[in-house]
C-alpha cells in the first residue's frame, strides 16, 4: 500500500508489547488495562498526534504474538481491532516470545537473590537461551499476524517496528553483566531482527529499523534511547531495558518519515 494512503484522519491500530506500549513514560492512556501500561508518550501516540491519525492503541506490556492473535485472559485479541477501515497497523513484538528482556533482567542479579521488575519481585535465575523451535514458532506466528492484517484490512499499510538496540559492544555501569549473558542477549536481538525482516519481506510489510537507528544510543551512550539495568518504579519511573522518552520520539519520527510525512 502506498504511503500516500495514510492520510490525516486515517484509522491507525497499534499492536505489540511493552516496547510499543511505553511503561514508565508517565501518564497512561485513559481506559488502559492496568497491566498494559499504554503511555500517552509512546510512539503510537506521538506519531498519531503528528500525522493527525485516529489511534486505537491495543499494545500491552508482556504481550507475545499469541496475545495479538488470540485472547489473553480478560483481554481480547489485539488483532480484533484491525478492520476494513484501518489504514495503518504498526507492530513491535517478539521479545517476550524469546524472553529477551527477561533474560536481560536476570543477567543483572545473582541466583539466590531477587530482582524488582514492573513493581514485582522475582527470584533470580540463570538466563536461558531460546530453543531453535521457539525461533521457528515466532517466525511462523509473525507471518500469520501479517496475513491476518492483510485479510482484515486489505487497504492498510503494515509496519513492523524493530526493537531498539539495548546493549553496546562494551558494557558500562548501566549494563554490567557477564560476557556470556551479553552474548546471549545480543544473539537474541540479532535473530529477532532478522526474523522480523524476513517476515516483512515475504509479506510486503514495511520495517522501521529501530535497531540500526539506535546503535549509538544505548544506555552507555551520551544520548540514550533506552534504559539499562535501572531500578523499576512502575507506574511512574524508568523501566529497565526499555525505550525511554527519547527512544519513542525517535521511533515516531522515523515512522512519520517512512510514511512520507513532512513538517
Amino acid at each position: 500500500m502506498p504511503a500516500s494512503a495514510v492520510q490525516p484522519g486515517s484509522r491507525y491500530v497499534a499492536l505489540g508489547s511493552s516496547f510499543a506500549a511505553g511503561p514508565g513514560l508517565g501518564s497512561y492512556r485513559p481506559g488502559t488495562p492496568p497491566r498494559c501500561t499504554r503511555a500517552l508518550g509512546n510512539y503510537p501516540s506521538l506519531v498519531s498526534e503528528r500525522m493527525n491519525l485516529v489511534l486505537d492503541d491495543r499494545t500491552c506490556s508482556g504481550a507475545t504474538v499469541a496475545n495479538i492473535l488470540g485472547p489473553w485472559g480478560e483481554l481480547p485479541a489485539q488483532i480484533d481491532a484491525v478492520d476494513g477501515a484501518t489504514r495503518l497497523v504498526t507492530v513491535t513484538v517478539g521479545g517476550n516470545d524469546l524472553d529477551y528482556v527477561g533474560n536481560l533482567v536476570m543477567s543483572g542479579c545473582e541466583p539466590g537473590s531477587s530482582v524488582s521488575f514492573a513493581g514485582r519481585s522475582f527470584p533470580c535465575t540463570k538466563p536461558v537461551a531460546p530453543a531453535e523451535e521457539t525461533y521457528a514458532t515466532l517466525e511462523r506466528n509473525l507471518t500469520k499476524l501479517a496475513d491476518e492484517v492483510a485479510q482484515r484490512a486489505p487497504e492498510a499499510r503494515l509496519v513492523f517496528v524493530q526493537y531498539l538496540t539495548l546493549l553496546p559492544q562494551e558494557m558500562c555501569a548501566q549494563t554490567q553483566m557477564s560476557d556470556a549473558n551479553a552474548a546471549l542477549a545480543q544473539e537474541t536481538a540479532t535473530r529477532l531482527a532478522a526474523i522480523t525482516d524476513r517476515v516483512a519481506a515475504a509479506t510486503g510489510a514495511t520495517v522501521i529499523k529501530a535497531d540500526k537507528l539506535s546503535r549509538d544510543h544505548t544506555a552507555c551512550d551520551a544520548e540514550p534511547w533506552s534504559q539499562g539495568n535501572v531500578p523499576s518504579a512502575l507506574p511512574g519511573g524508568a523501566v529497565p531495558w526499555h525505550p525511554n522518552a527519547a527512544g519513542h520520539t525517535a521511533i515516531a519520527q522515523a515512522l512519520a518519515m517512512k510514511l512520507g510525512w513532512t513538517d
